[in-house]
């Protein structure tokens, strides 16, 4: 796969991505306006998916920009590599907690995804709207303006990585609330050891 079609393959699933992350919202939205709804039953038959299609972006990301970074030659700069200080984690960690069906990861996961999203969230900005002077976190060797991949006139790297956050936090919304999630928070194994031994 060239450079050109994985910019365009990875884009695509960026898209995907964004369009789960909009629907999730609507199902919260949709929950928190009309509980009981149908919004509110379609949620609870989707939360079950969160942590785990979760745990999917965040491993699409990783594997995307290590592509870029190893073998496309594209250089990270500062400001990638804070989002991917946010990001890898996830990317490891998220797997596991759906495996687990470990719910207590939901706080982690919104305080890494909410800090990815500040600093993808900046990153955009400058390179859609390249301050004149530069910025402090520029370098010859690795600008933060020079954009890698630019596909559909507004998909770049940090916006990929925008949309990695966004999801992960919309997937912890979805979720809900730690009462809500009793169901969720118990394994096949976790149930059989809390059985009584029999007489």
């Amino acid at each position: 796969m060239d450079t050109r079609t994985a910019s365009l393959f990875f884009a695509i699933l960026c898209l995907l991505a964004l369009a789960g992350t909009a629907f999730g919202l609507v199902l919260v939205i949709g929950d928190r306006l009309a509980p009981g709804g149908a919004l509110s039953r379609l949620r609870d038959d989707v939360r079950p998916l969160a942590m785990p299609l979760a745990a999917i972006v965040a491993a699409t990301t990783m594997l995307g920009s290590l592509y870029f970074s190893e073998i496309a030659g594209a250089i990270p700069c500062k400001l990638c590599w804070l989002q991917r200080i946010c990001a890898y984690p996830l990317a490891v960690l998220l797997p596991i907690a759906a495996f687990r069906r470990d719910v207590g990861f939901r706080l982690y996961a919104t305080v890494l995804a909410g800090i990815g999203i500040v600093i993808s969230t900046y990153h955009s900005w400058i390179q859609w709207f390249p301050p004149a002077g530069g910025t402090s976190f520029c370098t010859t060797d690795a600008p933060c303006t020079e954009k890698w991949v630019d596909e559909l006139g507004f998909v770049t790297l940090p916006f990929m990585a925008w949309t990695c956050f966004a999801a992960v936090l919309v997937a912890m919304l979805v979720l809900g609330r730690p009462a809500d999630l009793a169901d969720l928070a118990h394994e096949p194994a976790n149930d059989l050891a809390l059985d009584p031994e029999p007489s």
